[in-house]
């Protein structure tokens, strides 16, 4: 297996911000207290693909709600590769929970962005059953997988990044 990336924290401030803007209703302490026990992104066993990534707060998302989760993460990444994010395919299969974006993607230049290339992930519970997911703080819910990609004979692109979603497009 080659060992291509790092997962990180992003800066106790950059988390503080981010979930001051998403979720005004934590008080700064808790919103420390998460950020202290974040966990960074595992594999669960050695035949894993994805690297699981850990709800940062409990929440409770009922059908067709959406919930955008400032997860605390960043990773360090080599050039030619991306990390493709997904969420956790048990919940997909039990309460059809989908990436609003459909899959989240994270380009190697991210890392370097101004907001420390802090990753969101956007989930919502789109099962037409009834079923309200509930996700203790801790628990897996997404799923991150590296893979490495190709580029044409011909491309010239040599712009850089600063932002997240849509940045490249401005």
């Amino acid at each position: 297996m080659k060992r291509v990336a790092q997962f990180l924290k992003v800066s106790r401030p950059m988390y503080i911000a981010a979930m001051k803007e998403e979720f005004p209703e934590y008080s700064e302490e808790d919103i420390i207290d998460m950020y202290e026990t974040l966990s960074l992104p595992k594999r669960a066993t050695k035949g894993s693909a994805g690297y699981d990534f850990y709800a940062p707060f409990s929440f409770s998302l009922p059908p067709q709600a959406s919930i955008k989760i400032p997860t605390g993460i960043r990773v360090r990444m080599d050039e030619d590769w991306v990390l493709k994010i997904y969420p956790r395919s048990g919940l997909g299969f039990k309460y059809r929970l989908q990436m609003n974006n459909t899959v989240g993607i994270i380009d190697s230049d991210y890392f370097h962005s101004d907001n420390e290339g802090h990753i969101f992930v956007k989930i919502t519970n789109a099962n037409n059953e009834g079923k309200t997911v509930d996700i203790a703080q801790g628990t897996g819910f997404a799923q991150g997988i590296f893979l490495e990609y190709g580029i044409t004979v011909d491309d010239d692109a040599d712009g850089t990044r600063n932002g997240g979603f849509g940045s490249t497009t401005k």
